[in-house]
């Protein structure tokens, strides 16, 4: 800020300025430090998130299940996870950010420090089912019954028979070569990093069609005038195939019915049964005390 500030006077030094650019630079001196001081106060405050509630500055705006007004309105509140066994809560713990994903590493190492080990098995819905808690969870040797995004979708005729999506397309792993629903044999361009919220880094492969143009199936599949592009995680593909087989399972069958029942049943018994479904405290401290005593 100082610097831009030498800037200005170095740049006006000397000049004859007008009245407009005079007014102009008084209102950069007197308001671009407070605004930079506010800014920097604000970020501290946001500490990597995206918002943060005047009222309580450790809650974040969410959208909430109970939607009174039926407009998506954001409230300031906490996301709470639970590890519960046969509708025993074994482990709690408060998140200040919407989605389930990023919350898992950091719940089971809560966990661990509480028992001095992890769970033998983890059982989670489609929420949890990403690159990252797969392979947490398999470094630290626990068994994963995680869904992932369309694993219910999968299992539809209509997305197993549909020979155009790029989920279905064929891979030969000996040659990297993906093949497109004609039978060619797809380049491959670049690897790409993309950078999780828990800075996970996850390798995306890119792979693009040679004829696009002259496929007599273009039409029914692609409308763009280049070529198609395919982006395949080729380390979340086997992780999915491996979680496909053991979801299907009659042993996965079983964990996938027992886990409503011990995480949904607690939730309601909680909101409904006792009438706990909002805390009087604002601040993560006290939000955790509360949570303590949930009844």
């Amino acid at each position: 800020m100082e610097k831009a500030l030498e800037q200005i006077d170095d740049a006006l030094n000397g000049v004859d300025a007008d009245k407009k650019m005079k007014v102009k630079v008084r209102r950069v001196r007197k308001s671009w430090p407070e605004q930079l001081r506010k800014y920097e106060s604000q970020g501290k405050i946001l500490d990597g998130r995206n918002s943060y509630s005047k009222t309580d500055n450790d809650a974040t705006f969410m959208r909430m299940k109970e939607d009174y007004m039926k407009n998506g309105q954001l409230k300031p509140g906490y996301n709470p996870q639970i590890s519960p066994n046969k509708q025993f809560i074994l482990n709690y713990t408060l998140h200040q950010c919407a989605g389930d994903t990023s919350t898992y590493p950091l719940h089971m190492d809560d966990f661990h420090s509480l028992y001095g080990r992890y769970p033998d098995v983890s059982v989670c819905d489609a929420g949890y089912g990403s690159e990252e808690n797969y392979l947490y969870a398999f470094k630290h040797g626990i068994e994963t019954f995680i869904k992932y995004n369309y694993f219910h979708k999968e299992q539809k005729r209509s997305f197993k028979n549909d020979p155009f999506l790029s989920a279905n397309f064929y891979y030969n792993e000996e040659t990297d070569g993906m093949y497109c629903p004609m039978g060619q044999r797809m380049e491959r361009l670049s690897d790409a990093k993309r950078v999780t919220d828990n800075v996970f880094v996850q390798t995306i492969s890119r792979y693009r069609a040679c004829n696009c143009n002259a496929c007599p199936l273009r039409c029914r599949y692609h409308r763009s005038r280049s070529e198609r592009i395919v982006q395949v995680n080729h380390c979340l593909r086997k992780i999915k195939e491996r979680e496909r087989e053991k979801l299907l399972s009659p042993e996965g069958l079983k964990y996938r019915s027992q886990r409503p029942q011990d995480v949904e049943a607690v939730f309601e018994d909680l909101k409904n049964n006792k009438h706990f479904k909002r805390s009087t405290f604002v601040d993560l401290r006290r939000w955790k005390l509360s949570s303590a005593c949930w009844p």
